[in-house]
């Protein structure tokens, strides 16, 4: 018998619940104050639009040290009959060592009984297997002077929302970009559109804080990753972060039923060499007009 949707989100209160139980401080499990609510009031009405997705952070401490491993959790609606995204990170892991300590979680979280809740166990495997990593890495500090230099990756994401319009949002999109070194540029209005380049775990926290608590309609369209043995910042295609803000298709002022023009966007993309970009965000081939 098929599971519901909303037997899904039943369970997933119920593990939040736990979490709860096991991280009572405000520091060590950190939810949107609204976003059990929602979920509540979904179930109690059984119809309308879906609520957010369920998101929040736990901090783990490892190690006699006691150091400081945060758990990002984003739980589709469907789980747990469809898998968690999870990602572990910590200040005091190197880039490579935190990719390595996301690909081991992946793999034990995969090999378990699909339909059974299983934060509390990814919980409890980042706790027992984050230290070698914690290891490796100081290790690698304390020799990285003697070390042949390590290729580089630079991620871009090229992200789609319904519309941005808010100026708080736009700050804080502005904000995140400045302070995680990354370029590209955020197109306001309707579509928006956003494109960030850097560095991978900055760019996956660009897109945690963007998100968190709730974003709705927004949602990451494609990924990049280019791998280089010089500096990331010859790879880029943008050279600072751009606030993009096109003529709109009739006089709407700032309305929020303007259109972008976006055939000055297409335009813009090749400019910078990703007009490729345009199918992949909006389904269709972008044709430039013959002014």
């Amino acid at each position: 018998m098929a599971v519901t949707v909303e037997e899904c989100l039943e369970l997933q209160l119920l593990e939040v619940e736990m979490l709860h139980s096991m991280f009572p401080k405000k520091e060590e499990f950190s939810l949107d104050a609204d976003a059990v609510p929602s979920i509540q009031r979904y179930l109690r009405n059984g119809d309308g639009a879906l609520p957010p997705q369920l998101e929040y952070r736990i901090i783990l401490d490892v190690g006699e040290a006691k150091v400081k491993v945060e758990l990002q959790v984003l739980l589709p609606h469907m789980y747990p009959q469809v898998p968690p995204q999870l990602f572990a990170r910590s200040d005091a892991l190197h880039r490579q060592q935190q990719l390595q300590l996301n690909t081991h979680l992946a793999s034990h979280i995969s090999s378990l009984d699909s339909g059974d809740l299983c934060v509390c166990e990814a919980v409890q495997w980042v706790k027992d297997n984050s230290l070698p990593f914690l290891e490796n890495s100081k290790a690698s500090s304390e020799c990285a002077s003697g070390e042949v230099r390590v290729k580089e990756m630079l991620h871009r994401m090229w992200i789609y929302s319904h519309h941005i319009y808010r100026q708080e949002l736009r700050k804080k999109i502005f904000d995140s970009a400045k302070k995680l070194n990354l370029t590209g540029f955020c197109l306001t209005g309707k579509p928006g559109v956003i494109c960030v380049e850097g560095l991978r775990e900055n760019c996956d926290e660009f897109w945690r804080v963007i998100r968190y608590p709730n974003w709705k309609h927004i949602s990451c369209k494609h990924v990049e990753n280019i791998e280089t043995e010089g500096s990331i910042d010859n790879l880029r295609l943008f050279h600072s972060f751009e606030d993009l803000q096109f003529q709109a298709h009739g006089d709407y002022g700032l309305r929020n039923d303007y259109h972008m023009d976006l055939g000055q966007f297409l335009e813009f993309l090749k400019q910078h060499q990703s007009g490729y970009i345009f199918q992949i965000l909006f389904g269709v081939e972008g044709k430039l007009s013959d002014n």
